[in-house]
């Protein structure tokens, strides 16, 4: 049988991989002409390193990133903050930390463990067609191509979840956040500051919070535009300059390596499978960045989508073994990963309640057996689980 999978980012890749290992290659499809370097997801949870050690990728990835046993929800005012410690979990996955690394390094050693010729770069999918026996794919620079089973991992303007018409269901506002990294080291300045950090902040420069993360030789800031602020006077570097600044004043400027808005959209589409097309990652459910859960989300797809479409391939199981891809993922997807509310928590403007909200995520911090149960959670761990019981 011949798969397509359209995309080839993190999700893409890995499903490519798995589909290889277990003796089924894919052809996938890629607009890019490369592997895109741009700074994109940063944060890998335990169970998702747990899922790269079975690709025999989890070791070269921690080489290349930085192991984050800690991370914090922080004061700025005053640095009072709330602390979880991963090992509380350390029972529970073979990874009790974080890894901040950026995604290309991911798909790069992907590329590196796929047969030559499996990922085809510079084939843009145009039109994606479903019959009775197959499905034609399209584009400017490709042959038209039949497969048997085409997976859509090709993110948020997703040409196969177009092709599947498929509803799509959530918040049809969009928010938008600016991404600033600079070479700064914000961790010698800042006291006991973790490598991820969401910072509540009453400062009139800040929207309530801004998330404070480090990967490798830099320190990617998340600012959000406050209320009247434009998303053009958001990116000026003055506006960038002074909300650095107010984090840790110092005489000269910050310099900034990259700078760029980023569109937050919560939106899940109704089914996953439509005949023969399938959807994961983006392409699937949108989410917003707090808890860094996009990129790891989408690689749990991966892994489940390919448990469900094996059997299917070695005709073990016919296509309806399929539609459970769907009602676990989308569980998850729908309960756990869409977390407008949590987003909309943080940033609570009262002073009060959030001085209550920052107590009480002390005593969680400081409970053992809340602590986990916290981190089961914030680690995607608990969600996994209770997917895995859905018939």
């Amino acid at each position: 049988m011949t798969i397509a999978i359209v995309g080839a980012g993190p999700v893409g890749l890995v499903l490519a991989l798995l589909l290889h290992r277990a003796g089924h290659d894919a052809q996938v499809l890629e607009a890019d002409e490369d592997i895109s370097g741009q700074l994109r997801a940063s944060m890998l949870h335990p169970p998702t390193l747990d899922m790269l050690a079975r690709l025999g990728l989890a070791v070269p990835l921690i080489e290349q990133g930085l192991v984050t046993r800690q991370w914090q929800i922080r004061r700025l005012e005053d640095g009072a903050r709330a602390v979880f410690d991963l090992s509380a979990i350390a029972d529970d996955t073979d990874h009790p930390f974080r890894l901040q690394v950026e995604q290309h390094k991911l798909s790069r050693l992907i590329l590196a463990a796929l047969p030559f010729g499996t990922v085809n770069f510079g084939r843009r999918v145009a039109t994606v067609t479903q019959d009775g026996d197959g499905v034609t794919l399209t584009g400017p620079r490709m042959d038209p191509l039949r497969a048997d089973w085409v997976v859509g991992c090709d993110g948020a303007h997703s040409v196969v979840c177009k092709a599947a018409g498929q509803d799509v269901r959530g918040s049809a506002r969009a928010e938008t956040t600016i991404l600033a990294s600079t070479s700064f080291a914000f961790h010698k300045v800042l006291p006991g500051l973790s490598n991820v950090n969401c910072i509540w902040t009453e400062h009139p420069a800040f929207a309530g919070i801004f998330l404070l993360l480090r990967v490798p030789g830099r320190w990617r800031v998340s600012l959000d535009p406050v209320a009247g602020e434009s998303i053009e006077d958001a990116l000026h570097p003055e506006t960038i300059e002074r909300k650095l600044q107010v984090i840790h004043p110092k005489p000269d400027r910050y310099n900034v390596s990259d700078l760029r808005p980023y569109r937050l959209r919560q939106r899940i589409v109704d089914d996953y499978r439509c005949g023969r097309l399938l959807l994961a990652g983006d392409a699937a459910h949108l989410n917003a960045p707090v808890g860094g859960m996009g990129m790891n989300s989408g690689i749990h797809d991966a892994f489940e989508l390919a448990a469900h479409l094996v059997p299917v391939l070695r005709d073990e199981a016919d296509a309806t073994h399929l539609d459970r891809y769907t009602r676990r993922r989308r569980t998850v997807a729908e309960h756990e990963i869409i977390a407008h509310a949590a987003r909309a928590r943080m940033r609570a403007p009262d002073p009060h309640r959030r001085a209550a909200r920052l107590a009480a995520l002390q005593a969680t911090a400081a409970d053992p057996t809340r602590a986990r149960e916290f981190l089961l959670a914030s680690s995607m761990i608990a969600g996994l689980r209770a997917a895995a019981a859905i018939a």
